[in-house]
């Protein structure tokens, strides 16, 4: 299992690194909207009892990524406006309240349909692909990959905190193995991350971001982002429990799905490229 584990993560990291440092986009955009449709169809999986309706719509959301992405490197505004007028704050506004209201209580209210919920992955999962294509074509691969290491950060930290120091679960109905402790490992290992990237990292996420909102901006973006990766975490282990699963699917074999690697990016992307165009 873990040589599984280890194989898959190098697989990864070797298709991210070509995608990264390929001289157009095109791969990159081509694995975000690869990436985003098997996360849909692993959200549909654990909310929506149609195989066939998940599976051709999860191959449609990729075709209909791929036009978007082209009409993202041209930088058409209809595109823009839709997204960051539309489709980003509809996200931002979900995470903040349905997602955790649903995660407090440990369960799905029973007059939520399986519609809404289906509904909420297209708007959350679209948002998402916007956003970290949004930021690799207009900001560059130093914006991304800074990004997405904040999420990792917060993540590594809070595990071996919660592991060393965790006494206080944090969601013990949704995610025993989650604590306080854990959780505020997470938020000050992932704003240092901030710091030290917009210190010294010109064209980070970091850098962008103490730009536009200053030191204090940076710091609190820092602690609510962390806080926000934490509620994707959750949330999705809220969807499995519901679902009776243990992972959203074995499309990467010793790692579950796509969406339980990307879960904790899914309220953090949007949120931060807002914070990039509001500021």
């Amino acid at each position: 299992m873990l040589r599984q584990r280890v194989l898959t993560a190098i697989v990864l990291l070797l298709i991210v690194a070509g995608a990264v440092s390929a001289s157009t986009p095109w791969p990159m955009l081509a694995l975000l909207s690869l990436m985003t449709g098997c996360a849909l169809w692993e959200w549909w999986r654990l909310v929506w009892n149609n195989p066939l309706a998940r599976g051709g719509g999860a191959v449609l959301a990729v075709c209909l990524l791929v036009i978007a992405s082209r009409l993202l490197v041209d930088g058409q505004g209809d595109l823009s406006r839709i997204f960051q007028h539309g489709v980003l704050p509809l996200a931002v506004l979900f995470w903040l309240l349905p997602a955790p209201f649903m995660v407090l209580r440990a369960q799905v209210p029973a007059r939520c349909p399986s519609a809404g919920l289906v509904l909420a992955g297209v708007v959350t999962l679209a948002a998402t692909w916007y956003a970290l294509a949004w930021v690799f074509v207009q900001q560059g691969a130093a914006a991304l990959i800074s990004l997405w290491a904040l999420i990792w950060c917060a993540d590594i930290a809070a595990y071996f905190t919660g592991r060393s120091l965790g006494r206080h679960k944090l969601a013990p109905r949704v995610s025993p193995g989650k604590t306080w402790e854990g959780a505020a490992g997470g938020v000050v290992a992932a704003t240092a991350w901030l710091v030290v990237t917009a210190a010294w990292w010109p064209g980070s996420y970091g850098a962008l971001l103490v730009d536009r909102l200053g030191w204090p901006g940076l710091i609190l973006t820092g602690v609510v982002l962390a806080a926000w990766s934490i509620l994707g975490d959750l949330f999705e282990s809220l969807l499995k429990r519901r679902a009776g699963v243990k992972d959203s699917s074995q499309l990467l074999p010793g790692h579950g799905g796509v969406y339980d690697r990307i879960d904790a990016v899914l309220p953090v992307a949007p949120a931060a490229i807002l914070l990039l165009l509001l500021g």
